[in-house]
């Protein structure tokens, strides 16, 4: 089983950001709609906490370069 978690987050890595907002999207669009079993529900849940954190850091990465090119030109 660690093997396949381990293929999914490289897989999941590989992601863009508009891939992983999409796929967030539809994630909650499944959670608010219901209908699904206790299991399927924390399984989105779980799914949902990976592919807000893989937006998080394409954010944060989008913000540290940002940041670094204001202080190449602030220094230049």
């Amino acid at each position: 089983m660690s093997e396949q978690k381990t293929r999914g987050d490289t897989a999941d890595e590989r992601l863009t950001y508009e891939q992983a907002r999409a796929e967030l999207a539809t994630v909650v669009e499944r959670l608010e709609a219901g209908g699904t079993s206790l299991e399927e529900s924390l399984a989105l849940w779980e799914r949902g906490e990976r592919l807000a954190d893989i937006c998080q850091r394409w954010l944060d990465g989008a913000r540290d370069r940002l940041d670094a090119a204001r202080q190449a030109r602030e220094s230049a």
